[in-house]
């Protein structure tokens, strides 16, 4: 199968993107690069029209980080860094604390309905309701009901699975 030609020129403008939505998920700038391989890869193959590549991009971003947290396949090697992430001039107990909840946070996540996750995913990794309406295939007047829908979700997988003290 034949390069995309437009693929370099996408890559540059959409690499920056894509990273960041799969690192809003991972919480791991190098996972993040390697989701971002993996779709650029996928991307390459494909025949998604040049004018929708960025919205295709980014949830197959979200799509492709959220499937690397549901499987767990980095788990250990993320809890291992996250381990020794710990500030040396600062309170470990805070860093231990923020870890524990970004953990919490992105397992929630992972129990969500896929497409609540990619919109919530796309909303806090920069994306306008716009962008996240045609990335997703929504109205743009419905973005916000999409939004508040997985934000309430999100809060009742967290407190379903809330730590006892």
């Amino acid at each position: 199968m034949a390069v995309r030609a437009d693929l370099e020129q996408v890559f540059r403008a959409a690499y920056p993107r894509v990273v960041a939505v799969a690192a809003r998920v991972l919480g791991a700038r190098d996972e993040a690069e390697d989701v971002a391989q993996e779709v650029f890869l996928a991307f390459s193959r494909s025949s998604v029209p040049p004018g929708e590549a960025l919205g295709w991009l980014s949830v197959a971003a979200a799509h492709t980080a959220l499937n690397h947290l549901r499987t767990g396949r980095r788990r250990t090697s993320r809890e291992e860094r996250a381990s020794l992430d710990l500030p040396q001039d600062g309170d470990a107990a805070d860093a231990v604390v923020t870890r524990d909840e970004r953990r919490r946070v992105r397992a929630a996540l992972s129990r969500l309905p896929r497409k609540q996750a990619v919109a919530l995913v796309l909303r806090h990794s920069g994306l306008s309701y716009a962008e996240v309406a045609e990335a997703l295939d929504l109205s743009v007047g419905s973005v916000g009901t999409t939004l508040r829908r997985a934000e309430s979700a999100l809060r009742e997988e967290l407190n379903r699975h809330a730590p006892s003290d």
